[in-house]
């Protein structure tokens, strides 16, 4: 255990240096061009909120343009299935999330790529807590008279997501599971426009990462009930989690981090995994994280190749009881 530490940073550096060996013969070694990272959902969301300054402290680092490619639809799946038959040179990688990498196997039975075969993981990247926030006219302004409320008029209530098997979809299939209650999901092409029309009342809540909802919470264009995290959120400290709010242990989170296609060399995935830890480990990413409600959460290769298996195996099993399909 006194070695923990030590280790990824020798691992790095020899990467490094076997990086260095593996291009030196080129006439162009890695990178020599920009990087594209493929965002598997339209601007506005909390992949993409969280993409972009990670996007350009790469570009500052590795002294090559990042370039963020919004690519969503089917979940995210679609830029996901983009990303996994790109070739495998370092030039594509994947901001990944929960969704796309552990939710989708479940969900998808035609799923076009294997979360685990087809891509080699880089590290994670945050962790972030969801709220469930609803249209200021909902006669609700706790946990407990949301579920009321539902209970009282089964089926008449709808919740948006980012499109089928996102990380809104599965939060609120477990909210619905916990709670015995009758609420009709709408599906979007990505959270943007789902929080569009909760704020316009079309449909009447969401349950989605804090990034993209923080500023309409503060202007009061959407009431924060409760967060999916098992600790209360810095950035919304008067908001209490579901958990205490009387739905015992529930905890949803959602977590992103950046895969590359299966194949990539190694050295490519241990530099890029070096940098990424550098950049998560700065005081101005983690300040700017922390004000948007994520929490920086870098690791090994190896040990975000696990978690999307334990997450995979996990939500497996709400998918399952919830009957959630693709369509």
């Amino acid at each position: 255990m006194r070695n923990r530490r030590w280790f990824p940073g020798l691992r790095a550096a020899l990467a490094l240096a076997a990086c260095a060996v593996a291009f030196g013969a080129s006439a162009e070694p890695w990178p020599s061009k920009p990087i594209r990272l493929i965002v598997p959902f339209p601007p506005g969301g909390s992949t993409d909120i969280l993409a972009r300054p990670i996007a350009q402290k790469l570009s500052q680092a590795l002294g090559q343009q990042v370039i963020v490619d919004n690519r969503g639809g089917a979940g995210g799946t679609i830029g996901a299935d983009l990303a996994a038959k790109s070739a495998p040179d370092g030039y594509t990688l994947l901001m990944g999330h929960i969704g796309t990498l552990a939710v989708a196997p479940s969900i998808y039975p035609h799923l076009a790529y294997d979360p685990v075969k087809s891509f080699a993981p880089v590290s994670m990247v945050a962790t972030v807590a969801n709220v469930l926030v609803v249209n200021p006219s909902v006669p609700a302004n706790t946990v407990g008279e949301l579920v009321a409320y539902a209970k009282a008029h089964p089926g008449k209530m709808s919740y948006g997501s980012g499109g089928n098997g996102s990380a809104a979809h599965i939060a609120l299939e477990l909210f619905k599971q916990r709670t015995g209650t009758d609420i009709v999901h709408v599906p979007y092409r990505g959270t943007s426009p789902s929080v569009t029309d909760v704020v316009g009342g079309q449909i009447a809540m969401t349950m989605t990462g804090v990034p993209p909802v923080l500023p309409l919470i503060q202007a009061g264009r959407l009431k924060a009930l409760g967060v999916s995290s098992l600790q209360r959120v810095e950035a919304l400290p008067d908001v209490p989690t579901i958990a205490e709010s009387g739905v015992k242990d529930f905890e949803a989170t959602q977590w992103y981090g950046i895969v590359a296609p299966a194949g990539t060399p190694e050295a490519i995935v241990a530099k890029l995994n070096h940098e990424l830890r550098e950049i998560l480990g700065s005081p101005e990413i983690r300040e700017r994280m922390k004000s948007i409600g994520a929490v920086p959460s870098p690791t090994t290769p190896e040990e975000f190749a696990r978690h999307i298996r334990t997450e995979t195996d996990r939500w497996r099993a709400v998918i399952q009881g919830a009957h959630m399909k693709a369509g």
